[in-house]
């Protein structure tokens, strides 16, 4: 009820500390107020006390209570109505480029590398409401599985459908690169980011990385890239049982870190390295946290004051004491 209330100058409510000393001095000085005459006996004035004469404090109380709404109105209480807008003043647009390889299927990271590489990212999405987002898959080829939009479901429903399979296998990071690159080389907005995710080593495809950072560099692109494995060894599918199933076998985890850190050292960016859920979850919170919209939030305050129906309730009981006082009570006087 009184979330949204407040006092514009709420010091003037210590002033009510006068009511109560008013109340008192009052009692202290009502008999002053009344002339006194000495007799023997009463008897011949035994009459039972008039109700008017037992009401004429009120008109006292009465003054008190309009003192308090009039220090109350002084205070100025109000309530306030805020809304606010936001604008973007930089927006960011951004291409997550995922490695869909067949040894994204290792089980280093729980499911595996896939599963929790779609988690994290739509993770992501939904932290970055106000930016631009499309995505790229590539193994031995690579496609745009989402152009840049700012639709954040159609992103995140475009991640949950990403499955191993769909293109064939390998690992072209040059095209993967150079596929994200083409996707924003004609970006308007003021800062463009690859976010280069791999667990392996270039084996396939035309297009040379180092070619595709040089080309991220011309665009004025940023490239994060991060390798996924664990350090050693991990279980890898190698064949599939006769009811599909995949089999694994542990191989060692190859990644072409020299390389990664090359791309993102030359487009600005940094290099990061995924060896379990959790540090794939915190590497996307870094990247969030780097990557940082401008907004400008405006706030409107609309004020409702309330003073106005204290001040009215004020002059109405003054009126009242004033004319008992001057027509009922007038002999009291």
């Amino acid at each position: 009820m009184f979330e949204n209330f407040e006092f514009m100058n709420p010091s003037y409510l210590w002033f009510l500390i006068i009511i109560p000393l008013l109340l008192v001095w009052k009692i202290f000085t009502r008999k002053k107020e009344r002339a006194t005459l000495k007799m023997g006996s009463l008897k011949g004035f035994q009459l039972e006390s008039s109700w008017l004469t037992k009401l004429y404090p009120l008109l006292f109380i009465l003054r008190l209570i309009a003192i308090a709404f009039l220090i109350v109105a002084l205070a100025r209480p109000r309530t306030v109505d805020v809304s606010t807008k936001r604008k973007v003043n930089k927006g960011i647009d951004i291409v997550m480029a995922m490695d869909v390889s067949g040894s994204m299927l290792a089980k280093d990271l729980k499911p595996n590398r896939l599963e929790a590489l779609k988690k994290v990212a739509i993770n992501f999405v939904s932290e970055r409401p106000n930016d631009r987002i499309g995505i790229v898959v590539y193994a031995g080829e690579s496609y745009t599985q989402t152009p840049i939009t700012s639709d954040k479901g159609i992103v995140k429903n475009s991640i949950e459908n990403i499955t191993w399979g769909q293109i064939d296998d390998g690992t072209a990071i040059g095209m993967g690169l150079g596929s994200a690159v083409n996707r924003l080389k004609d970006s308007k907005a003021k800062s463009k980011v690859i976010i280069l995710l791999t667990d392996g080593v270039n084996n396939a495809g035309f297009v040379d990385p180092k070619t595709a950072t040089e080309l991220a560099v011309n665009y004025g692109i940023k490239v994060y890239t991060i390798g996924i494995g664990t350090n050693g060894m991990a279980p890898f599918p190698y064949a599939k049982t006769a009811n599909g199933r995949f089999m694994y076998r542990n191989a060692p985890v190859e990644i072409d870190e020299t390389l990664l850190k090359y791309i993102a050292k030359e487009t600005g960016g940094v290099y990061f390295r995924a060896t379990n859920n959790s540090k794939l979850q915190a590497i996307y919170d870094e990247i969030n946290k780097l990557e940082k919209t401008e907004i400008e939030e405006f706030k409107y305050y609309n004020y409702d004051e309330k003073y106005r129906f204290l001040v009215i309730l004020a002059g109405i009981l003054i009126f009242i004491e004033m004319l008992l006082r001057f027509t009922v009570y007038k002999s009291f006087i």
